[in-house]
């Protein structure tokens, strides 16, 4: 399969900045962009990742199955611009053809059920003979396609039908309500498989490690982005929405969508999947103003390009940069002068200073703009709390000290802390600083990195020895980095490892099979459902947003699922 870009292509190449092969043309800093009607795919080096299909603004990106009649041809206009516009490439797929191999009956588990396990699932089935069983403890799929991107932000959310495909083969099955390491030991799932894949992401996040971080009001970006996208284990959290002011630290994406979703009207908000609680607290919410603050300058800011745009298009947001904060260390001023800057790092400088010189104050539907403020280098120092609490319970303020940068001998920009320190008054200070992975009993785990130890997705214990039949793909393998469609050429790597290991013979057979399987998980997950099920609690959470004008209403907890399972079960008969 491949992707292809239709007619109604705006030429925005915002799709190039998220490809990771390369494989869309002409690219901004090519002769021919300006000139050109359009972009195009290269069918040849596409992974299907489906990157560009999240990114894509105006919808002008079908995978090749999906076009209508009428628009075949854009396939062979695909493929003819390539012909006479030929690129180096910069990605060359090492897989082997596996011809002559018979991979029957080898059974592969994988832990997960969000990107990087679905994609690792979709190499597999692939692959005939090959049989995946996916588990997945919650009794929703979709990892952060479902929990972690913002609510307002339904077009990437559509990367899903690919892994809806997925799970519907014959070779592929899903368990939901499986806890591995709690129901189902790492010991239990080997013997019953060929292979077991551990593709669990990264739940936990970072620690700013300041004094005061401890105090009510100081909490998890992600934490908050579980909470509004109505994941179980975070629904039932409270956070302090009565005040003026919140600070967010870290300038990620993840910053940029909790500050979008705190600073959104209410009617906006209504109209996406956003959780129920979180609405109605949001309603309640007085924060008028978002302070984003990044260690070091506009040109190192985490967040990328075309989020930053969003934000800037949002007519109830005025967003403030001091023209100072806007401009770039003195290294990446002279690469920019020069012309010798990376392109993305050269429009986010350029964009931090179109922010510098625009300030709207604009009223938006009779009602004063909210605030978005940029602090760029400046680092955390401690967060407060009422003077004279002896208990710290609480936060009230911020204190933040400016940095100043400086470039060692690989060129990375440094940030050193200062003595000009300032404090902001605050509630709620949101720390985003990064996510990392969980630990698995019985699993290696590097605890400094917060990821599963391995080589080429080959799972590795504290000596550096591979374990056989072990392996690890996603954010748990490689860190939380890149866009949802990454974890694809991550599974790739993974599913080259375990085909090799298999086709060589380096896996013992497991001692027992998918009968042996489906028996403990009667015994110890009774209560599991399968894709199937999924798909009628997912039909019955778009049914109850068809009711509201929204997506869907999202159900959370497992006996609200299952009690609207029952029910669209009841009503089927």
């Amino acid at each position: 399969m491949t992707f292809v870009i239709l007619q109604q292509c705006c030429n925005d190449a915002s799709c190039t900045d998220v490809c990771p092969v390369d494989c869309i043309h002409p690219t901004p800093d090519e002769p021919g962009f300006m000139t050109a009607d359009m972009l195009h795919i290269d069918p040849d080096v596409c992974i299907d990742c489906g990157a560009c299909v999240d990114e894509c603004p105006v919808d002008a990106i079908r995978a090749d199955h999906e076009l209508e009649v009428g628009q075949a041809r854009y396939l062979d206009l695909n493929a003819d611009y390539f012909d006479s516009h030929p690129t180096s490439g910069t990605y060359e797929d090492p897989s082997p053809t596996w011809k002559g191999v018979d991979f029957s009956g080898k059974r592969v588990a994988i832990v997960g059920t969000g990107p990087a396990a679905f994609y690792t699932a979709m190499e597999l089935a692939s692959i005939r003979g090959i049989e995946v069983e996916m588990f997945e403890r919650l009794l929703s799929p979709y990892g952060l396609v479902r929990a972690g991107v913002a609510p307002d932000h339904p077009g990437t959310k559509t990367v899903s039908d690919l892994f809806r495909t997925a799970a519907g083969k014959k070779s592929v099955r899903v368990h939901f309500g499986v806890d591995i390491g709690r129901d189902i030991s790492h010991e239990e799932l080997i013997a019953r498989h060929d292979a077991v894949v551990y593709a669990t992401g990264a739940s936990g996040d970072r620690r700013l490690g300041i004094d005061g971080e401890e105090l009510a009001g100081s909490v998890s970006a992600s934490e908050f982005v579980a909470w509004y996208n109505a994941h179980p284990d975070h629904a039932h959290r409270r956070f302090d929405l009565s005040g003026e002011r919140a600070v967010i630290i870290g300038n990620g994406n993840v910053a940029l969508d909790v500050a979008r979703i705190l600073l959104a009207p209410i009617e906006v908000l209504e109209r996406t999947d956003i959780a129920d609680h979180a609405l109605e607290e949001l309603r309640h919410s007085t924060i008028r103003e978002v302070v984003i603050v990044g260690r070091r300058s506009s040109a190192q800011a985490a967040y990328t390009n075309p989020e930053l745009l969003e934000l800037m298009d949002c007519p109830w947001i005025d967003i403030e940069l001091a023209a100072a904060d806007a401009e770039p260390d003195d290294s990446t001023r002279a690469a920019i002068e020069a012309g010798t800057a990376d392109s993305s790092t050269a429009l986010k400088v350029q964009l931090a200073r179109e922010i510098a010189t625009k300030s709207s104050t604009v009223d938006f539907e009779g009602s004063q703009k909210k605030r978005l403020v940029f602090r760029f280098c400046m680092s955390p120092v401690e967060i407060l709390d009422d003077e004279g609490n002896p208990d710290r319970q609480s936060a009230t303020a911020i204190r933040l000290a400016r940095n100043t940068l400086t470039v060692d001998e690989k060129g990375t920009v440094e940030a050193a802390r200062t003595d000009e320190i300032e404090t902001l008054r605050t509630g709620l200070v949101l720390r985003s600083v990064g996510y990392r992975g969980q630990p698995i009993a019985s699993v290696p785990f590097d605890e400094r990195r917060g990821t599963i130890p391995n080589l080429g997705g080959r799972v590795t214990d504290t000596t550096g020895a591979e374990l056989p039949g072990v392996y690890v793909a996603g954010w748990v393998k490689r860190g939380p980095s890149g866009v949802i469609g990454t974890n694809k050429k991550c599974a790739a790597e993974t599913v080259r490892s375990i085909l090799s290991d298999i086709a060589g013979g380096r896996l013992t057979p497991p001692a027992m099979g998918r009968a042996e399987l489906d028996a403990l998980l009667q015994e110890k997950s009774p209560e599991s459902l399968d894709f199937s099920d999924w798909s009628r609690i997912d039909k019955a959470e778009i049914t109850e947003g068809q009711k509201q004008g929204r997506p869907r209403v999202k159900f959370i907890g497992m006996d609200e699922m299952r009690n609207a399972l029952q029910t669209e079960q009841s009503d089927r008969y």
